[in-house]
């Protein structure tokens, strides 16, 4: 039950919510029924032209009639129309960026994916199209906008994640940083504060939950949800990188970094205006949602701007002397028992045999290590399905999310993974010193997060910077109506 690698998850994470997309299709254009003639478009159609492609202003209209769906806050007419305008274009260029790179996804890999949307809904495949129907849109229209979507993770996955660099010097920089952290007693080393009225440097962090534009309601709350309770969880005694790290491990779509120290003018205005009378290791009062989602946020310091200073200012020698064996996690004693996915086995048939061992544990009437020995499909039967202490990115994100709700001796639901199902119980926690491994691995994958969306944005200027993009009418909603 080890990790799956990085991208793995994330497109997981990315496809198997795949029903989100249903709200989308209502308004998009049913590509079987579009005509040899209608492919032609009258000039006045066009709202931009993109390399050898188009946006046409129906795109526009669709997708803002989705986003208007969803009830939430919208910026004004023009200026969400400009909004819609350069994201259809940047998803043009990178679909077709990457049909010319040889980007694709395979009839039988985009099968297997909607095949497992359907499995996470608990919905078998006629019963998605049915529901796909509901929306207005065909099965075939919605196979196109998976594909689309598969696609430009695969490429961005190439162009920007693995082109990434993490010197030995940057992990060993952050592990300092954080041993500094804990040798404060679990907060940060303050610096001298600026003087009221004198220029200053923040120091900001933030946890990010995307919630899309174009994902539903139900999606939008959800991931609100999620940012609250972050939010709750940041102001307890926790490392609020560490959190962030466990919350992206549960969902990779989650991002975390540390902004570094930047003056109010060179934070984004809706992260300086929640954070303005927030002190030094203290979190922001509430969660700050801005169009590409919710932000949780946490003034790590706050130091007076000292001219000519560099931009990253160094810590004292005796500071970074502290030994990497400072930092602590949670760890997690656990047992499960393990019906793996065969033929013959089908999921109502696991979920109902699961349901009656977890009856029984909680009825008294048998016990769970027992149980383990007897019905448990994997090594660990033996020891009554003893997993040993687990720590945070020791299991797939699905078991390893379901054993962080459980307490002590309490059993979960049934849970799926990428194993078979499993039912979980949770014997004891600690607090355990991460090794040096450990140390340089959770280093890593945090730099890569606060490298990321720096570099994924500067990619995606450079894509629109590169493409031949020409701007014809897109002001006005489309001439003709649907």
């Amino acid at each position: 039950m080890m990790r799956r690698n990085r991208f793995n998850q994330a497109l997981v994470a990315t496809i198997l919510t795949g029903l989100a997309l249903l709200p989308q299709l209502a308004f998009a254009q049913d590509g079987s029924k579009i005509s040899a003639d209608s492919k032609i478009r009258n000039i006045d159609g066009v709202a931009a032209v993109v390399n050898t492609g188009y946006v046409t202003r129906k795109e526009i209209d669709d997708r803002i009639v989705a986003l208007q769906k969803q009830g939430g806050k919208l910026p004004d007419a023009a200026a969400l129309r400009k909004t819609v305008l350069e994201r259809l274009i940047l998803e043009k260029i990178q679909l077709q960026n990457a049909e010319q790179e040889g980007v694709t996804v395979s009839n039988k890999e985009l099968d297997q994916i909607i095949g497992d949307i359907a499995a996470k809904n608990k919905l078998t495949l006629a019963e998605l199209k049915v529901k796909i129907a509901t929306t207005g849109s065909t099965y075939d229209r919605y196979r196109q906008m998976l594909r689309d979507d598969v696609i430009i993770s695969r490429y961005r996955e190439r162009e920007v994640e693995g082109k990434i660099k993490i010197s030995d010097a940057e992990v060993d920089n952050f592990i300092s940083d954080r041993n500094r952290e804990v040798a404060g007693g679990g907060k940060s080393v303050r610096s001298t504060p600026a003087v009221k009225g004198e220029p200053e440097e923040i120091d900001v962090a933030q946890i990010f939950i995307p919630a899309d534009a174009n994902a539903g309601a139900g999606t939008q709350a959800e991931a609100k949800k999620k940012a609250e309770l972050l939010l709750r969880e940041a102001r307890g005694d926790v490392d609020f990188l560490q959190l962030g790290a466990m919350a992206a491990k549960d969902n990779p779509k989650i991002k975390f970094q540390d902004l570094g120290y930047r003056t109010p003018d060179r934070l984004p205005q809706l992260f300086y205006e929640a954070i303005r009378n927030t002190g030094s290791g203290q979190v922001a009062n509430a969660v700050v949602k801005s169009p590409a989602g919710y932000h949780v946020l946490k003034v790590l310091d706050r130091r007076a701007l000292v001219a000519g200073a560099p931009e990253q200012q160094q810590a004292a020698p005796q500071e970074s002397a502290i030994t990497p064996q400072n930092i602590m996690v949670t760890q997690t004693l656990s047992r499960h028992i393990l019906l793996r996915s065969r033929a013959g086995l089908t999921d109502q048939d696991a979920e109902r045999r699961l349901a009656g061992y977890r009856d029984q544990v909680r009825a008294k009437t048998a016990d769970f290590g027992d149980l383990a020995k007897k019905y448990s499909e994997d090594g660990s039967a033996a020891n009554g399905g003893n997993l040993g202490w687990m720590g945070p990115g020791d299991l797939v994100p699905e078991f390893d999310q379901a054993m962080n709700r459980l307490q002590i001796d309490e059993v979960s639901n049934p849970v799926k993974t990428e194993f078979g199902w499993h039912l979980i119980q949770v014997l004891e926690r600690r607090k355990a010193q991460l090794t040096l491994e450990k140390q340089r691995q959770f280093a890593r994958e945090a730099i890569r997060e606060r490298k990321f969306d720096q570099a994924y944005q500067d990619w995606l200027r450079e894509l629109r910077d590169t493409a031949t993009v020409k701007i014809i009418n897109a002001d006005d909603p489309a001439a003709s109506p649907r």
